[in-house]
């Protein structure tokens, strides 16, 4: 059975659209695969703690090691992570905000990337341990940013799933959404367009 995951960043849930876009791929991805599984992970609807000192250093350590608080920073780091690990594609919804990227997905993967259990480290560097998959990125901005170097969300997002093991990672740019509705819907006719190419 095929698993998605949607992973969903905007401060308005599912009424912000990189979560519109993301809902919209998980809809044709669903005609696509009637038997297959959709996991969400609405990073607004279920905020994420921001790492601590404590937390990162419970996830060096033996289980029988940790602290009551290390235990439960764990524990929602090992459910993210066994969320990412069982999904066959990945969808994530990424406005920008001030020129990066929210800080609810900062923290998922500050959760996520774990030394020794996501990727370890070699002597050529970080080896991801996740394992290859399709990550589709809807990319909401109002202004125009992408090729330019305010765009700061594109090598970061590459970086990061790089390291994991994910290289293939496929950006729709949904951009002008704060220039006037035509551009705005030209962007969004364009990203849904880009839906159904994707999707199929």
């Amino acid at each position: 059975m095929q698993t998605l995951l949607v992973i969903k960043s905007s401060l308005f849930n599912g009424s912000g659209q990189s979560s519109r876009l993301a809902d919209a791929f998980a809809a044709r991805w669903r005609e696509n695969n009637p038997n297959g599984r959709v996991l969400c992970r609405d990073l607004a609807l279920e905020p994420l703690p921001h790492l601590t000192a404590e937390a990162f250093t419970g996830f060096q350590r033996d289980s029988a090691e940790r602290s009551p608080g290390q235990h439960a920073a764990a524990a929602i780091s090992d459910e993210l992570i066994a969320e990412l690990n069982a999904a066959d594609a990945v969808v994530l919804g990424l406005p920008m905000y001030n020129f990066t990227i929210p800080s609810t997905f900062k923290a998922w993967m500050d959760h996520v990337a774990r030394a020794g259990v996501t990727f370890r480290y070699t002597e050529n560097g970080p080896e991801g341990l996740v394992g290859e998959k399709p990550l589709y990125v809807f990319a909401a901005r109002g202004g125009k940013y992408q090729g330019t170097e305010m765009d700061t969300q594109t090598p970061l997002i590459r970086t990061f799933f790089g390291m994991l093991g994910i290289t293939g990672v496929r950006f729709t740019y949904v951009e002008g959404l704060a220039m006037g509705e035509e551009t705005a819907e030209q962007a969004r006719s364009q990203a849904v367009e880009a839906i159904d190419r994707l999707a199929a």
